[in-house]
């Protein structure tokens, strides 16, 4: 089993606190967030937005293993989710939206195919509780 780790660290209170990130590889390293980043507009990160790029990662390598079984190497996959953020009820992530671009010669409807797989079928995409959307195009 392949074990992988994030952890935070949050000091203070909700609206005056702050805390940092970091990844397990140090790529992410105290990486700031706090509430003024996660629900309103000052610069700087949040939790979504790092679910956003895990999952555009997460779909995009998928993809890639998907087009493989069909021989084709894709020359380039550009994906990004936007994480959805629902307040009602408390804050809640609603919904996934993934916005792609695939540069890869083959059959168009095989490559089609293969990203609506992959857009239910990455792990990231089965571990989010939430509406899962895409719109797709080949370049």
């Amino acid at each position: 089993m392949i074990r992988k780790h994030g952890s935070a660290v949050w000091t203070g209170g909700l609206q005056d606190g702050k805390g940092t990130v970091n990844t397990q590889s140090g790529a992410i390293k105290d990486l700031p967030y706090g509430f003024g980043t996660r629900f309103e507009d000052v610069p700087g990160s949040n939790p979504e937005e790092l679910i956003g790029a895990a999952h555009s990662a997460c779909f995009a390598m998928a993809l890639s293993n998907i087009l493989g079984e069909s021989n084709i190497v894709p020359d380039d996959i550009n994906a990004t989710s936007t994480i959805h953020l629902s307040m009602d009820d408390g804050p809640r992530v609603v919904k996934a939206h993934l916005d792609v671009t695939i540069k890869a010669a083959g059959d168009e409807d095989t490559i089609m195919k293969a990203a609506k797989a992959a857009e239910s079928g990455c792990p990231i995409s089965q571990l989010l509780d939430c509406e899962i959307t895409m719109e797709a195009r080949i370049a």
